[in-house]
């Protein structure tokens, strides 16, 4: 009776086998149907070129290149950084491991005296031309240091062909004198004109209310509101060769600017000031609407910080719903005059914040990475792998492949020889796998990020099966 059994087991086992096989067969075919019935979204159609910075005043000697994927900006600063005059040169020796890891240019925060002196964050302006060399508002540094030690962070930078990007505060003033004012009939703290280095003096009448109107399109904390229609304003920023735009330019050599608060002052004034001054611009227009962020940019000739992706991801990634990201973003309408970002030092509402650095790093636009993100709260190693991906792989438009609740898949479509990447970005809590197209056809792929041990090959159809880690990324393009 013993051999009638063992020959029923091994039947019963061979058919439970073909029986796996064949599940698994229909699981592949089903896996692939799904993403195959998902509809492809052409995000962007332009010739594929990388967001341009411009020209710079950078040296030729330094170890960063430009690199296929474009720059990638670092903030380097956030709110109350270290009193007592150290900051430059902090970020000072930390240039070089930035330049090595990739990082294209610096953002500094405001460089000139401010009313509160060495405690200011600098965004409340007084003396637009001491950068912490005159005794005035009760210290000679500013809360960052002296005048020598930032023309040091700027060469030290320059000499890692990294650019220097100054926030530059134009919408109001503090820390002036008290003056009587007849356009308001009281006194008002707009007497401007005994600053320290006698550069830029101004009085009422560079300020709302004045013979040119009583407010512009918005003022700030109840600061003194600067007047741009008023020539001996226009002249001071940005048309004299010694006014603030062309001296910050051209002797304190900074390669652009971060315009704060543009919402208080009209887009033809940064326009102005980029006519005539040059240098790359972004401005922080805070406003989550792309058609109000673009209508903007255009008319600004600037680009601006894309918050309208900064709130899809945080929805995206902290709300569960990965299909978000296929909604409206600035890169998305504009992408070569979008500077994208996941922290910065007025907000850091998402959590996931690796998936949005991934993101980020993979999609178009200009990334900007948040010091204390790089340098003390997430893994630097991790950011740094996702930087030298973005430099080097992702290139060209942008299709999204798959989109659901926890999934999203989005492939960049190369340029100039460059093959592009594939970005999968998981947000649930075990490793999924999916099909997907590529731009590749019988080609061996890997994940950039190492993530995931795989090496598969794609299909005459460029098909292929790739995986994601839980709550994490991967990054496929050609193994090269």
């Amino acid at each position: 009776m013993k051999k009638p059994i063992l020959k029923l087991c091994l039947i019963t086992a061979f058919t439970a086998l073909l029986y796996s096989c064949s599940q698994n067969e229909m699981s592949e075919s089903d896996s692939k149907a799904e993403s195959q019935n998902f509809k492809v979204i052409d995000v962007t159609h332009h010739d594929g070129k990388p967001f341009s910075t411009g020209t710079s005043n950078s040296t030729s000697t330094g170890k960063y290149v430009d690199n296929p994927g474009g720059g990638v900006m670092m903030q380097a600063f956030y709110w109350d950084v270290p009193s007592g005059g150290t900051w430059w040169n902090t970020v000072s020796s930390k240039v070089t491991a930035w330049g090595n890891a990739g990082i294209g240019s610096i953002w500094l925060p405001p460089a000139s005296k401010a009313q509160n002196g060495a405690f200011s964050m600098g965004y409340d302006p007084t003396d637009y031309f001491d950068f912490g060399d005159y005794n005035q508002n009760g210290s000679t540094e500013t809360r960052f240091g002296s005048k020598t030690e930032l023309v040091s962070l700027i060469t030290a930078a320059h000499n890692e062909n990294i650019k220097v990007y100054a926030d530059i505060v134009i919408n109001h003033n503090s820390g002036g004198q008290s003056e009587a004012n007849p356009f308001t009939g009281t006194n008002t703290w707009t007497n401007f004109t005994g600053v320290a280095s006698g550069k830029f003096p101004r009085n009422y009448n560079d300020f709302y209310k004045n013979s040119y109107g009583n407010n512009d399109e918005g003022s700030f904390g109840g600061f003194p509101d600067l007047c741009h229609a008023a020539p001996n304003v226009q002249n001071w920023l940005w048309l004299r060769a010694d006014g603030v735009g062309k001296y910050y330019k051209n002797t304190m050599k900074f390669d652009g600017w971060r315009f704060d608060y543009v919402k208080g002052f009209g887009a033809w004034v940064v326009n102005s000031w980029n006519a005539n001054v040059g240098g790359f611009s972004v401005g922080e227009l805070w406003d989550s609407n792309v058609n109000v962020l673009n209508d903007w940019a255009n008319a600004a000739n600037s680009s601006v910080f894309d918050f309208a992706c900064y709130y899809k991801m945080n929805d995206a990634f902290d709300g569960n719903n990965l299909a978000l990201l296929n909604d409206d973003m600035m890169w998305k309408r504009n992408p070569y005059k979008a500077v994208t970002f996941v922290t910065n030092h007025d907000t850091d509402e998402i959590w996931s914040k690796m998936l949005a650095y991934s993101y980020i790093l993979t999609h178009e636009g200009y990334p900007t990475i948040f010091y204390r993100d790089y340098e003390e709260w997430l893994d630097k190693n991790k950011l740094n792998n996702l930087i030298w991906i973005h430099n080097n792989k992702a290139t060209g438009t942008t299709s999204i492949l798959y989109s659901d609740n926890d999934e999203y898949v989005a492939r960049r479509n190369g340029y100039n020889g460059n093959p592009g990447l594939v970005v999968y970005i998981n947000n649930s809590d075990v490793w999924q796998e999916r099909w997907i197209q590529t731009n590749w056809a019988n080609t061996q792929i890997k994940d950039f990020t190492g993530n995931s041990s795989w090496y598969p090959t794609t299909q005459a159809d460029k098909w292929v099966k790739i995986q994601c880690p839980p709550k994490g990324y991967s990054i496929w393009s050609i193994n090269q």
